[in-house]
């Protein structure tokens, strides 16, 4: 998936993908968007720091760990979330990628 998948809205297409992706995610960290997205860690943390000083997303700091969602003060949220909801309808693959993501930790001793 990657830059290539089509939308560049957002200056290219991983940082239109990782909005879209944290739309769907509401939260998420750098490492779990890097393998959502199939996309490098370093292209998609250089993503995330323009798409923070932008002011489009916000990074709070949790242990060792970045968690990053949209920002709701944003002074367009409304209208940035509805536009990044009708986009992936427009990326199935994207949709599919997100909704298989596991979430929540496995339960120790569990059987593979």
């Amino acid at each position: 998936m990657g830059e290539s998948s089509g939308f560049g809205v957002f200056g290219t297409g991983l940082r239109s993908n990782i909005l879209i992706a944290l739309s769907l995610l509401e939260e998420s960290h750098a490492s779990e968007l890097s393998r959502v997205l199939d996309a490098g860690l370093t292209s998609v943390r250089n993503s995330l720091d323009t798409l923070e000083q932008v002011g489009i997303v916000v990074g709070t700091l949790e242990g060792k760990t970045r968690r990053v969602r949209l920002n709701s003060r944003f002074w367009a949220y409304g209208e940035l979330l509805a536009l990044l909801n009708k986009l992936a309808l427009g990326s199935p693959d994207l949709l599919g990628r997100v909704s298989e993501l596991r979430r929540r930790p496995r339960r120790a001793r569990k059987p593979l």
